[in-house]
């Protein structure tokens, strides 16, 4: 079988976020088939873009083959970033034309978060008798809409939206990463049948595999701790959505301080000075560090009594949530303060730490104050309840099995 995957912001171990697209496909070369991966050579997610000579670049990784395809730089979400979207599916339809065509995919993927990737997807897999598959990361156009109040008029909004409705209507198959999105893909045009939730998930080897927590960040946070009983960990962006803005605030409340509680936030993004600034005015108990790589995530996690992760107030989590970070605190063993509303909660579900209302200072405080109190074996015990809740509901192994078994393709290679 041969998979073609449309994501425009893929990424690999070598190149940063994102991973699913890579880990998903490295299960399936591992089962047989063969993967070719076409992405934007420019993505504000990834820690490094491949260097372009040309207007494509080919690659293999770890067996996965790569088309990267050359678009233009952009900062934050304006017309540049439209521009990148532009020259991506642009390409797809042009200069991807013979790469594509001589890998003869049987089934082609569109997972690029926009929807406009679904017209070329659908495109090739006419041309080629192949399966189409939309894959929904996120909810577009109604993200931009929510979010960024723009108008269903907007000539970007209307478009995206025909290249959903398209989506719902034409491709054979929803992959979905949201639980409860059905409802609106078949207000546009989904047959309900067609729909499939596949989650993201965790790479268990990630926890055997690992790197050393970098000396820098040991020493600081050693530092750091020798004053306070416990440590609260924020591992992660450091944007907006994140919902920073309370934890500092709930850092500075003198309870929280007279408990003994620091927290250390470990990432980088557009809101670190403005929060740095934020937390020394408040004189918050709040220690900044830079980001570290993946493989020494499970290391840094382990050096925190309890983990924190918050989201915005947002109707868009109405449709469900599937955070890799969070998977990944649950790898860790520690218990989870989850600040969130949202169709779906892994932390309630798993019972494995506190899930209380997003961007609410006092509610946040309370958990921190009840966590701490916890004696250590009880904390224990909620850490084991998520390890156990992501190993049996999102390993990567599984969820590739899973995926391909949607598409209605044997996790086993077929007689070609």
């Amino acid at each position: 079988m041969n998979i073609l995957l449309i994501n425009h912001y893929a990424g690999s171990p070598e190149h940063g976020m994102e991973y699913r697209a890579f880990y998903f496909a490295r299960e399936w070369v591992q089962l047989g088939h063969r993967v070719l991966i076409v992405a934007a050579s420019f993505s504000h997610l990834r820690q490094r873009n491949p260097e372009m000579n040309s207007t494509l670049r080919r690659e293999t990784i770890e067996g996965i083959d790569y088309l990267w395809v050359r678009t233009p730089s952009y900062q934050g979400n304006g017309a540049s970033r439209v521009r990148n979207m532009i020259s991506f599916v642009v390409g797809l339809y042009g200069a991807c034309k013979k790469p594509i065509t001589e890998f003869r995919p049987d089934m082609v993927i569109a997972a690029s978060v926009y929807t406009w990737d679904n017209w070329p997807a659908a495109y090739y897999a006419h041309r080629f008798g192949a399966r189409h598959i939309y894959e929904l990361r996120d909810i577009w156009p109604l993200s931009p809409m929510e979010l960024g109040g723009m108008s269903s008029w907007h000539p970007f909004i209307w478009t995206l939206q025909k290249a959903e409705n398209f989506a719902c209507r034409r491709s054979h198959k929803v992959i979905s990463l949201l639980p409860a999105a059905q409802r609106h893909l078949i207000e546009h045009g989904m047959p309900a049948d067609h729909f499939a939730f596949v989650p993201n998930g965790i790479l268990k080897e990630l926890w055997l595999d690992r790197a050393p927590v970098p000396a820098e960040h040991t020493k600081a946070i050693c530092e750091f701790r020798k004053d306070k009983k416990y440590l609260i960990g924020y591992a992660g962006g450091i944007a907006i959505s994140n919902a920073l803005d309370v934890l500092v605030e709930a850092c500075a409340d003198p309870c929280v301080k007279k408990a003994g509680l620091g927290v250390v936030c470990i990432g980088h993004g557009i809101e670190n000075e403005r929060l740095e600034i934020k937390a020394r005015e408040l004189g918050s108990h709040i220690l900044f560090l830079p980001s570290v790589s993946r493989k020494a995530v499970p290391g840094l996690l382990e050096e925190f009594d309890i983990l924190y992760l918050g989201w915005m107030k947002s109707p868009l989590y109405r449709f469900g949530i599937s955070p890799n970070k969070l998977y990944e605190y649950m790898m860790s063993e520690r218990p989870i303060i989850h600040a969130v509303e949202a169709a779906n909660d892994p932390v309630k579900d798993s019972g494995c730490g506190l899930s209380i209302p997003p961007q609410d200072v006092q509610s946040l405080c309370g958990a921190m104050l009840n966590l701490a109190e916890l004696s250590p074996g009880s904390r224990s015990e909620m850490g084991q309840r998520g390890r156990k809740y992501v190993e049996e509901n999102h390993d990567i192994k599984l969820l590739a099995k899973k995926y391909l078994e949607e598409m209605d393709v044997s996790a086993e290679v077929r007689e070609m």
